[in-house]
């Protein structure tokens, strides 16, 4: 019956959602940002050097900037989360009773009946008092807890998997239509992105694929537009 209720659990998606995120937001800012970055240079330069050179920098550049800004944007999530698991260890310590009673009344807001949710609090701050806390007044659990150099790994590597697409389009597409061939190719890799994340996450594919695709649309169209307008060469 154990091994049962083990493999039940297992269905859920949500426990996969803080990796699932990161590796999403990654590998589609790779694509896309690399991508228009591509689209924007070829529709103002017919060099491939230049193409060569703009993606390749987008793709280091913007691999730095996921990794670092992952990092220090989760990082300074769990330094809030620490300081406030140590300020409830010290509420814990002077005010026990007031706590239980906060305990009790999370419980009675959630739907148990005053008696029954003293009875809950009493037992699991016998338990533990600091992990009931920590889950039930902070709402910090081991699915949402935060872990910097995960998401820091998880960013960065997933967005230079995105970007080399565009990448290895410079390099070996055809000079001619590059743009059209830029265009074609991130759509298709962000609807196959779209399709695995949908199915990893346990989501509807058609709704994933048709908004990361209409989103990829509008901004390598606005890309090219720019390049256009200023016909810029480098």
């Amino acid at each position: 019956m154990e091994a049962d209720l083990d493999d039940y659990l297992k269905v859920h998606y949500i426990h996969k959602s803080n990796w699932i995120r990161a590796a999403v937001l990654g590998a589609n800012d790779g694509i896309l940002s690399t991508a228009s970055i591509a689209v924007g240079v070829a529709a103002a330069n017919t060099e491939r050097e230049a193409i060569i050179l703009a993606t390749l920098a987008g793709l280091v550049a913007g691999a730095l900037s996921m990794a670092a800004g992952e990092y220090v944007s989760v990082s300074s999530q769990t330094d809030i989360e620490k300081s406030d698991i140590e300020r409830e260890k010290q509420e814990l310590k002077e005010t026990p009773e007031l706590e239980l009673q906060l305990l009790a009344k999370i419980y009675e807001t959630r739907g148990l009946k005053k008696e029954t949710a003293m009875i809950v609090a009493k037992e699991l701050t016998e338990h533990d008092a600091l992990a009931a806390h920590v889950r039930d007044e902070l709402g910090i659990n081991e699915i949402n807890k935060a872990n910097p150099l995960q998401a820091a790994f998880a960013s960065g590597a997933s967005f230079t998997f995105g970007a080399l697409m565009p990448l290895l389009v410079s390099i070996f597409f055809p000079l001619e239509h590059m743009v059209y061939y830029q265009y074609a190719s991130a759509i298709f890799f962000l609807a196959i992105l779209g399709a695995v994340s949908a199915k990893t996450g346990g989501a509807k594919k058609r709704k994933a694929v048709l908004r990361i695709t209409l989103w990829g649309t509008i901004a390598m169209v606005l890309s090219a537009a720019v390049g256009h307008l200023f016909g810029v060469t480098i």
